[in-house]
């Protein structure tokens, strides 16, 4: 196996009723270590650059290590755009290699959303490439309030933009550290009945794990971006390598520590999307 587009991905799962995992890259250590899980567990992946992962690695950089680890990796690799504003970042993406962009226009107005998105998503097509849309907006844990998806609107969304995957705001939260929450499974069925393309949860971190895999096997919900609880693991792997001695300076000794603990959270993470093996 080796580089894949999102639909590539998504179609599989929205057909056999499993998810596959966006998981949000933000360097080398992480990114190499979601590509040794997703080969631990046969299963695809989908390497995400969101805002803060190209505030500071630029994208032709990323497009590169994403397709670096893609080529030699044994099972499905998507380089993925997570988040692009504008025409000009997904453009860029494209050019850089990238074969999956989401281009975000929650925050507009129903009508400019759809004609923005569907622009992008004929720029994509057109390169033989996918793209992923928003409607409704996600909100930030600690930050800007979500406004929960239409299912009317996510049906003209869905019809007109000509997207190959639609994230929707259903009670999910970007940033989200604890999983006390849990999604709005009746706003879900609303929108899965009035749609025919694979759905996407951003903020899946704070999502329960069991409803994560039950939503995985009983609706069209084919992915979930997973981010803060993957930086969690890190974050601790790197803490309790920095401090069990205090005199290491060399960062590649450091940073080495933190692959089997992040590969291991990753791992887990994959396994309950339920997707079955590769072949």
């Amino acid at each position: 196996m080796t580089l894949v587009t999102l639909k590539d991905v998504l179609c599989p799962a929205y057909e056999q009723g499993y998810a596959v995992g966006g998981l949000v890259t933000l360097g080398w250590e992480d990114m190499r270590a979601y590509v040794a899980a997703a080969e631990a567990e046969n299963a695809p992946v989908i390497l995400q650059a969101g805002p803060s992962c190209r505030e500071h690695t630029p994208l032709p950089v990323l497009g590169k290590m994403f397709r670096h680890l893609a080529e030699s990796a044994s099972v499905p690799v998507v380089a993925h755009l997570d988040h692009g504003y504008t025409y000009e970042d997904c453009k860029i993406a494209l050019d850089s290699g990238f074969t999956s962009l989401m281009f975000d226009g929650s925050r507009k107005p129903l009508r400019q959303n759809i004609d923005e998105t569907a622009a992008i998503a004929e720029m994509a097509h057109a390169a033989g490439i996918s793209c992923e849309g928003e409607i409704g907006f996600v909100g930030y844990s600690g930050g800007e309030g979500s406004n929960g998806t239409d299912p009317a609107e996510a049906a003209q969304f869905a019809r007109e933009s000509g997207v190959d995957a639609m994230a929707i705001s259903v009670g999910n939260v970007h940033l989200q550290q604890n999983k006390e929450g849990g999604l709005d499974e009746d706003r879900i069925h609303q929108i899965d009945a009035v749609t025919d393309v694979p759905l996407v949860i951003h903020g899946g971190s704070g999502v329960p794990v069991e409803q994560r895999m039950r939503l995985a096997r009983e609706t069209s919900i084919c992915k979930f971006n997973i981010g803060t609880e993957l930086r969690m693991a890190f974050g601790a792997a790197l803490r309790e390598a920095v401090n069990s001695d205090p005199d290491r300076f060399d960062r590649v000794t450091i940073l080495k520590e933190t692959h089997d603990p992040v590969e291991a959270a990753a791992r887990a993470v994959i396994r309950a999307f339920g997707a079955p093996p590769q072949r």
